[in-house]
């Protein structure tokens, strides 16, 4: 039986941009998550290459084809070569790089287009699709999607102008907690109580063109829980931090694995299986009464802090699923 073929499309560490900008010397390295997928590819005898988004490039109906395809450089360290991504058996969607809004949605496109044509001949696996990051990227799409569900989340309000977002504060009750709709592990997240303070920020939201997510703060802060949706597998990880209601491990916040409870799995499921996920964090608010209130998802999420606490190899079961499922 012959090696499954995996492609990770993205989630290098790299300080450039374009993979033909690395004339300056510096290299892009696999950093911690690919390097922990390198090493499970290699238990599990698995064919794992790695590429770019900025190296992805799409051809149309050339040459009598009606259809289209589209390429990407691989990174092997042996030089870069050129494959199709109708090559692999399955694709890992990482991290995407900032880009122009062309960019981004050419990128996003040529995944639409490889999930169109491969779906219908039922070849490959791609995790997670784009149909299903595109909601979990926005943290509006999210709430709004989940609420279809009758998940619970706190009272949000998403407005384009100081005087609304002044409103939203006064009615969310002068506590609340200012996110970007896109972004993560804590960046840009601040609590406001003040009114000067809000008038300040929303102002400053305004003039760069962002709109403003103003959500409820949920006492008491500082306390959520992850569930780590893995394919068949599912782990449940409490975070929490002493010094700030953010628990994001990479500002200082702890974490814990705790017994999963089998109402958090089904609801973090029906959350995936709605979005069209199949490896995604699903991250709920701990109210003071004990109930959980949905935060955000996160549809291309690491599991560095996670692993910490996690026997099993994360890894592993990510490949299984890519593998499994094909």
């Amino acid at each position: 039986m012959s090696r499954a073929s995996v492609l990770v499309l993205g989630g290098r560490d790299a300080n450039v941009g374009a993979s033909g900008s690395r004339s300056l010397g510096r290299v892009a390295t696999l950093g911690w998550h690919l390097s922990e997928l390198q090493a499970a590819a290699a238990r599990r005898s698995v064919q794992l290459q790695f590429a770019d988004y900025e190296s992805l490039r799409s051809q149309v109906g050339r040459c009598g084809d009606s259809g289209s395809t589209a390429w990407c450089q691989m990174h092997d360290g042996s030089g870069c070569s050129e494959r199709s991504l109708d090559d692999f058996d399955a694709v890992l969607t990482r991290t995407m790089p900032s880009g122009s809004l062309e960019q981004i949605t050419f990128r996003l496109a040529v995944l639409h287009d490889l999930v169109r044509r491969q779906g219908k001949a039922c070849r490959s696996t791609l995790v997670n699709p784009p149909s299903a990051l595109e909601i979990a990227i926005d943290k509006f799409a999210t709430l709004a999607r989940a609420r279809t569900l009758g998940v619970p989340a706190p009272a949000t309000q998403v407005v384009q102008s100081r005087a609304a977002a002044m409103e939203a504060f006064d009615e969310l009750g002068g506590d609340v907690v200012v996110k970007p709709i896109f972004g993560g592990e804590g960046r840009g997240v601040m609590r406001v109580r003040d009114a000067e303070l809000a008038w300040t920020t929303f102002s400053t939201l305004t003039q760069m063109n962002a709109v403003c997510y103003v959500q409820q703060f949920v006492p008491p802060g500082g306390v959520d829980l992850r569930v780590l949706v893995i394919g068949e597998h599912a782990h449940a990880i409490r975070r929490s931090s002493e010094s700030d209601f953010r628990t994001n491990v990479r500002g200082g916040g702890r974490s814990e694995l705790v017994p999963m409870q089998s109402t958090w799995e089904q609801s973090a499921r029906r959350v995936c299986e709605d979005f069209g996920l199949k490896f995604a964090s699903v991250d709920w608010l701990e109210t003071e009464s004990g109930e959980l209130q949905l935060m955000e998802v996160n549809g291309i999420p690491g599991w560095k802090g996670a692993q910490r606490v996690v026997q099993e190899s994360i890894a592993d079961q990510i490949l299984e699923v890519l593998v499994n499922e094909r």
